[in-house]
């Protein structure tokens, strides 16, 4: 997979490309990571990317013409398929970095300032959020991007079973995770952990799913499709969580 860059700070993406998931799909031959200067593409001696917005108001607008200077150039590296970083753009999710990850080559475009002339907008084919929430650029939710995407492609991880139990896989969070020591300021690693049977380890960790994503994230739960396995684990999650109850509202 291709992923390509294009900012005004291309340091930032040339410095941490060269650790983790980044280096390790390198190194693999999996993933190759092009950073691209937008100032490259720029026509005056300033190399300016930014202007005033008409109609007045605060703050800068990226440019149209090294935005689409830069996306031209892109064609000769072949059919990209290209995403605006911005606010304004359609939630990040795990949904969403399956589906890049499926792609030959992505663009990621961090927007900056007031955003870019919406001229350029029209250039890409995907405008993606991170969050309800404003940062000084789109270069750190680039990074955030490019990390779930890259850990997706076939062949990254060394184990690909964890993909599947991560959160968010299949619309649950994931199970409690322990490790030594067995104990631990008085808390014990539950028992079935250490019991060595695979199958009732797989079924508590499958109902410590559903129940964390009920209490944490109760939207995801909303949007599973539930197995008959998983309806079965759920009503005894229901019936610990309604005994619970009743001993809180006895006090």
């Amino acid at each position: 997979m291709d992923i390509h860059i294009v900012t005004i700070f291309p340091e930032i993406f040339s410095q941490l490309t060269d650790f983790g998931i980044f280096r390790i799909g390198k190194e693999k031959g999996l993933i190759n990571i092009f950073v691209h200067n937008l100032r490259d593409f720029t026509s005056d001696k300033h190399k300016t990317t930014d202007d005033r917005p008409y109609g007045g108001g605060a703050g800068m607008v990226m440019l149209v013409e090294p935005v689409s200077k830069a996306i031209e150039n892109l064609k000769n590296y072949g059919e990209i398929y290209k995403v605006l970083i911005t606010p304004q753009g359609e939630k990040f999710n795990t949904e969403i970095a399956q589906f890049l990850s499926m792609k030959h080559s992505i663009l990621l475009f961090p927007a900056h300032y007031e955003g870019i002339d919406e001229r350029a907008v029209n250039l890409f084919n995907m405008e993606l959020s991170v969050g309800d929430f404003v940062i000084s650029g789109g270069e750190i939710p680039a990074l955030l991007v490019m990390d779930a995407v890259a850990r997706l492609v076939p062949g990254v991880l060394g184990n690909e079973e964890s993909l599947k139990e991560e959160s968010f896989a299949n619309n649950l969070l994931e199970y409690s995770h322990y490790t030594r020591p067995e104990e631990f300021e008085g808390e014990e690693v539950p028992e079935v952990l250490r019991s060595g049977n695979h199958e009732k380890i797989r079924l508590w960790r499958l109902k410590e799913s559903l129940k964390r994503t009920l209490l944490k994230r109760p939207d995801l739960i909303l949007k599973k499709d539930f197995t008959k396995e998983e309806k079965k684990l759920l009503k005894e999650v229901e019936q610990e969580l309604d005994k619970i109850f009743e001993e809180i509202f006895k006090k």
